[in-house]
């Protein structure tokens, strides 16, 4: 197990992605934190992941509130003992259009929920693993930042920015033993995803091929991925964005 004795904190850990890396990191070796605003399905996931044999608590936390990312924070340490790897998972995008009709509170909200969170979590996270005398994060991407998106322009944007924000960071934080790295998800198959393509079954047809491997990913495969970059056995690995999509970028 490749996260023996570490603690593991895991955002937007309540459902999809967040959940099946919370998940990979308990069955792993790793103590979990599971931060979400969902106080439901984050304790769903604490229950399954008990129900694997692993540690698991859970925080409430709406990650673009600064107290609220100090208080998890705080609470991963207190309460597991430490926090040695981080993955930031949480974001939200509640709006898409083209830019000529686009709402600019809608575009700030997206800015705030998918980057600015993203860069407040390391902001406390790096703070405790400099005092550990190091650690591992892993930022979620996405592909929409790889190749721009038509229609989602501020949730692309906002991840190309979390792709800047990591390439920094591990530049900032490598002589200091954290490493940091982002991992760009394709088409995946997420309860939202799915809930998308009940509403776009047209659109759904061409997002499923629009990997070589002609199928959507699973959550447990971007899984596999973020506790691959967490662990040791990426240990010379930073400032790096891989992306898992079934090779949808080299289409």
């Amino acid at each position: 197990m490749t996260l023996t004795g570490k603690v593991a904190l895991v955002t937007g850990a309540g459902v999809g992605i967040g959940r099946a890396i919370a998940k990979a990191c308990a069955r792993e070796g790793a103590k979990v934190l599971v931060a979400d605003f969902n106080a439901e399905t984050g304790a769903e996931t604490v229950a399954e992941i008990e129900a694997g044999g692993g540690t698991a608590a859970f925080f409430k936390a709406d990650v673009s509130n600064e107290q609220h990312v100090a208080d998890m924070v705080e609470f991963c340490v207190n309460t597991l003992g430490g926090l040695d790897v981080a993955c930031n998972s949480a974001a939200v995008s509640r709006g898409s259009g083209p830019i000529h009709q686009f709402e600019k509170d809608v575009f700030d909200h997206t800015l705030e929920m998918c980057l600015t969170n993203t860069w407040l979590c390391q902001k406390y996270e790096l703070a405790h693993m400099l005092q550990n005398g190091g650690g591992s994060v892993v930022n979620i991407s996405s592909n929409a930042s790889l190749k721009g998106q038509p229609y989602n322009t501020a949730y692309a944007a906002a991840k190309a920015g979390v792709n800047t924000l990591t390439k920094s960071s591990a530049a900032e934080y490598g002589s200091k033993g954290i490493r940091i790295n982002a991992v760009s998800p394709g088409v995946i198959r997420t309860p939202g995803v799915e809930k998308y393509f009940q509403e776009q079954p047209k659109i759904a047809e061409g997002l499923m091929r629009s990997a070589v491997m002609n199928r959507l990913g699973e959550p447990e495969e971007i899984a596999e991925a973020v506790v691959f970059l967490l662990s040791d056995k990426a240990s010379f690995i930073t400032g790096q964005i891989l992306s898992v999509d079934g090779g949808q970028t080299v289409r």
